[in-house]
């Protein structure tokens, strides 16, 4: 297989875990990958293993996304690629811990790539998608979306950002012939709480999966038409329950706009 006229899937956080096996992936499905991390060395042996095993020509991009110059470069990869058909969100960071115990400048990172940097990489792909008719987005959030894990207030709010962001997005494409999917993991075997100054001790091991199977699990979703998947999760009527209820909740404290009647109590003495 030649990269000519093969089309392109760009990952960020390409160097390890999720982004490494979504790069190998979409790679045996004939994307040609376009690799972006911090860590250019291991995008190199990324992409001479995607040559070995596909044929495919993959674009190294090493580039920190916490970084204004970093996360324009990328921007900008995403604008002037004219063939790219899949953007994957899967770069991410966990500053986990007591709120008071972060250093400030951990959470200013995690915002700017969990939140800023998946927020304009969505805009650049969509813009890029939208002069074609067609591509796919694909933006890794979390379970800690729902519930904040042990420790990572952080991380949780951002991760429910992805979220709600994403189903947003998937409101506004809808008949343009873009996809919109939001993938949430729960525990993954990964170099995640490592980086993170953590152990996985958190979770018991048997809720961990493998990486590959994650992401295997991740595009069948896609293939079956699953624009919120979680590959853990055993049926998804607990998901549409969920959001079902959601929905009721926003329209009861959104839709009158009466103030409720326990807040008319006279105030005592």
């Amino acid at each position: 297989m030649t990269t000519d006229h093969a089309p392109a899937a760009l990952i960020t956080g390409a160097s390890s875990g999720i982004g490494r096996s979504y790069a190998e992936q979409l790679a045996l499905r004939g994307y040609a990958p376009v690799l972006v991390a911090r860590r250019a060395d291991r995008l190199a042996e990324l992409a001479e293993a995607i040559h070995r095993d596909t044929g495919l020509e993959a674009t190294v991009l090493a580039a920190d996304l916490a970084e204004e110059g970093g996360l324009a470069r990328v921007e900008q990869a995403v604008l002037g690629h004219d063939s790219l058909a899949v953007v994957v969100n899967a770069a991410g960071l966990g500053a986990l811990g007591p709120l008071t115990r972060v250093e400030p400048a951990d959470l200013n990172r995690l915002v700017a790539v969990n939140v800023l940097a998946l927020t304009r990489l969505s805009r650049a792909a969509l813009l890029a998608f939208g002069e074609r008719g067609s591509g796919t987005l694909i933006n890794i959030s979390s379970i800690g979306a729902f519930h904040a894990p042990p420790d990572g207030s952080a991380y949780g709010a951002s991760k429910a950002y992805d979220l709600h962001f994403s189903r947003a997005l998937q409101r506004d494409v809808e008949g343009s012939g873009i996809r919109v999917q939001v993938v949430l993991p729960g525990p993954v075997r990964t170099e995640f709480f490592e980086a993170s100054g953590m152990d996985d001790s958190v979770f018991p091991q048997e809720s961990f999966v493998e990486a590959d199977a994650f992401v295997r699990a991740a595009l069948t979703g896609l293939d079956l038409g699953e624009l919120v998947c979680i590959p853990t999760l055993p049926d998804t009527a607990a998901w549409e329950d969920s959001a079902a209820r959601q929905q009721r909740l926003r329209d009861a404290a959104g839709l009158r706009g009466v103030i409720a009647e326990r807040y008319h109590r006279p105030a005592d003495g």
